[in-house]
């Protein structure tokens, strides 16, 4: 009996204590600045890259049905050169792959002049140029005594990157 009057003293103590504070949902937590929003920490991160590529002036080449590898050799010619000389080494590169860099070097020129009107083309060289591999078309050629080997056509992705320079570099 002892103990049946023990837990019903506990219980009436229990009762008669104060309920704890109600707990508090997660969108008043964070309205009231108790808890952060998730994923902000992406969203302040492509924020930055966004602005960081409003002043990166570029143009594309997609899918160029060469070997990447022939179009490195070109572009080797050309990276780290002002934009007239690049365009000057192109005209004159008796190679296959020199005129879509050529058009490429003139479109990423021209897209610097329309996103940066006030500056002008002297001052500007080729950042960065990069040769990328794009898709494969696989096609099979014909072997003797039955047999097939495969011939891989292979394409690129070219990317030019301008900036300009500054006073002290002189290229």
């Amino acid at each position: 009996m002892d103990t049946l009057a023990k837990n019903k003293t506990k219980a009436n103590a229990k009762n008669t204590m104060e309920t704890p504070a109600k707990r508090l949902t997660r969108k008043e937590k964070i309205a009231s600045g108790v808890e952060k929003l998730k994923g902000n920490r992406k969203r302040r991160s492509a924020d930055a890259r966004k602005e960081a590529q409003k002043n990166v002036v570029s143009a594309h080449l997609h899918g160029h049905p060469s070997s990447p590898r022939k179009m490195r050799l070109v572009a080797e010619l050309v990276r780290g050169k002002s934009v007239e000389k690049a365009m000057a080494i192109l005209k004159m590169t008796n190679r296959l792959a020199a005129e879509p860099l050529l058009k490429l070097v003139k479109s990423a020129a021209n897209n610097w002049e329309q996103k940066k009107e006030g500056v002008d083309l002297e001052n500007v060289y080729i950042k960065s140029i990069q040769v990328d591999s794009a898709a494969m078309l696989k096609r099979i050629q014909p072997a003797p005594q039955g047999r097939a080997h495969r011939v891989r056509k292979r394409s690129n992705h070219v990317t030019v990157i301008l900036d300009q320079q500054q006073a002290a570099e002189g290229q």
